[in-house]
């Protein structure tokens, strides 16, 4: 009797969008969830097939498969780096892992420890990049502060340019996102009104 060849399972991976936008954070420290903030945006725009959102929450290893077969990743997080709320720094994966071993936060270590082994493991997309957003409150608390609020649109618009789409679709994804943005304030204006505040 023949024996057949052993065929390797397909990687999970093969079909997944080749560009990922991760935001990570915990929403219930405020300016510590913009990164999943910028995410939840998002899904309110006509993204290209080739584009996925995670939200990545306080980021783990978890991740390493979220990670997988990636062409490039945007990450967006709260980093603290001493500038002015809502400030943007954009570092790379190795700009990232060369940071000091003094890190902002819990999950900020879990996504370089994450990022570490996907690329020992041979998962790491080929190009990662942080678009790290200089917090003004750390605390508890679902809302962002105003400073952040106010800079979603522009946050957006530097993760669209990071997954270089074309700027007129860039154009018309803001103005989705600023219809919708505009819409929620009326609605939770007239929210107000209707409880008497």
């Amino acid at each position: 009797m023949a024996t057949q060849p052993v065929v390797a399972p397909a990687r999970l991976s093969a079909a997944r969008a080749p560009l990922l936008v991760l935001g990570l954070g915990n929403v219930l420290l405020r300016d510590e969830g913009v990164g999943v903030r910028v995410v939840e945006a998002m899904r309110a725009l006509p993204l290209p097939p080739e584009i996925e959102l995670c939200d990545g929450g306080t980021a783990s290893l978890t991740l390493l498969d979220v990670l997988d077969g990636r062409r490039k990743i945007v990450v967006v997080d709260a980093l603290e780096v001493g500038t002015t709320p809502g400030s943007v720094v954009r570092l790379t994966g190795e700009d990232f892992l060369g940071r000091s071993a003094v890190r902002v936060s819990l999950h900020e270590l879990g996504f370089a420890e994450t990022l570490l082994a996907a690329q020992r493991m041979g998962l790491a997309p080929a190009e990662v990049v942080i678009l790290g957003v200089q917090p003004q409150t750390i605390a508890c608390g679902l809302d962002l502060s105003p400073p952040l609020v106010a800079r979603i649109p522009h946050l957006v618009d530097r993760v669209l340019l990071e997954l270089g789409l074309d700027p007129r679709l860039r154009q018309r994804m803001l103005a989705v996102l600023y219809g919708r943005l505009a819409a929620a304030a009326r609605s939770a204006g007239a929210a107000r009104v209707g409880m008497g505040g």
